[in-house]
C-alpha cells in the first residue's frame, strides 16, 4: 500500500505535469481552519493548492472558505418544477457576469453573495481543480455548499436542454483525509463532476489518507501533520 507521503508526491507530480499544458487553470480550495490557531494554520488541502499554484504561474487560486457564498435555495425540485438556471435567474451585472451565463436565484436574491467570483474565473478557465478535506466520511461543508450553488451549470444542459458550457473545461478533485472514506469520496465526487458536464481528468483527481478508520489517537493527527509538512518541503 502506498504511504501517505508517496500518495501526495505522486499526485502532485501528475497534477503539475497536466496543468502545465493548460493556459488558464483555476484552483479552488474549500477546506478551513480557525485562523487564530498558532498564528493561523492552513488546512492541508489548501497548502497543496498553494504548492501546486507556485509551480503553475498561470494558475488562479481562490479560497472558498473566505468568500461570502449563500446556501443553495433548492430551486431544483419544487412543486412548480425546476427553476434552477433559467434565463430569468441571470445575474444582471456586467462586472460580475461578463460571460452572461451566471444564472442563480441565490445570487439574484442576495446582493452580497460572492459566488460570481467563482463563476467569473471558472467560465474563463480551461481547467479547474477542487481541493478539500474529508469530514465524517464526505467532503467538507464549504465544498458541498459550492457544488450545490453551481447546480445551475448542470441544469442548463440536462433539464433545460441548452448547451453544456463546461464540456471544454478539464476538472479534477484532490481529496485529503485522515482516517476514513477518502477513496470512496474521490469516486463519488469524480462522478459528480462528470454529471456537471466537465471533462474529468484522472491526473487531476486523487486522494491521500494517513491512517485506518479506527485510529483516532491524538498522536496520529500529530504524525500526519509532521509527515505532510516534510513531504511538502521535498516538493
Amino acid at each position: 500500500m502506498d504511504t501517505f507521503a508517496s500518495q501526495i508526491e505522486e499526485g502532485v507530480k501528475h497534477a503539475v505535469a497536466y496543468l502545465q499544458t493548460k493556459k488558464r487553470p483555476l484552483l479552488l480550495a474549500t477546506s478551513n481552519r480557525w485562523s487564530g490557531e498558532k498564528g493561523g494554520e492552513m488546512p492541508k488541502s489548501t497548502q497543496l493548492a498553494h504548492t501546486i499554484a507556485k509551480k503553475i504561474p498561470s494558475a488562479t487560486i481562490l479560497d472558498i472558505s473566505q468568500l461570502n457564498i449563500f446556501p443553495c435555495e433548492g430551486n431544483v425540485s419544487t412543486e412548480r418544477g425546476n427553476s434552477c438556471g433559467t434565463k430569468d435567474a441571470k445575474l444582471k451585472d456586467a462586472e460580475k457576469n461578463p460571460s452572461d451565463c451566471h444564472r442563480c436565484w441565490a445570487s439574484v436574491n442576495n446582493p452580497t453573495d460572492e459566488l460570481w467570483k467563482v463563476s467569473k474565473e471558472l467560465l474563463a478557465s480551461d481547467s479547474v481543480v477542487f481541493f478539500g478535506s474529508v469530514r465524517w466520511g464526505q467532503m467538507n461543508s464549504f465544498y458541498q455548499k459550492l457544488i450545490e450553488r453551481l447546480t445551475w451549470l448542470e441544469n442548463r444542459h440536462t433539464t433545460l436542454g441548452e448547451e453544456n458550457i463546461l464540456e471544454k473545461i478539464d476538472a479534477g478533485i484532490i481529496v485529503m483525509g485522515h482516517n476514513w472514506n477518502s477513496s470512496q469520496v474521490l469516486v463519488t465526487q469524480k462522478r459528480v463532476l462528470g454529471y456537471f458536464g466537465f471533462h474529468v481528468a484522472n491526473d487531476l483527481s486523487w486522494c491521500a489518507q494517513f491512517t485506518k478508520p479506527e485510529d483516532e489517537t491524538e498522536i496520529s493527527y500529530v504524525n500526519a501533520a509532521k509527515e505532510f509538512n516534510n513531504t511538502l518541503a521535498r516538493l
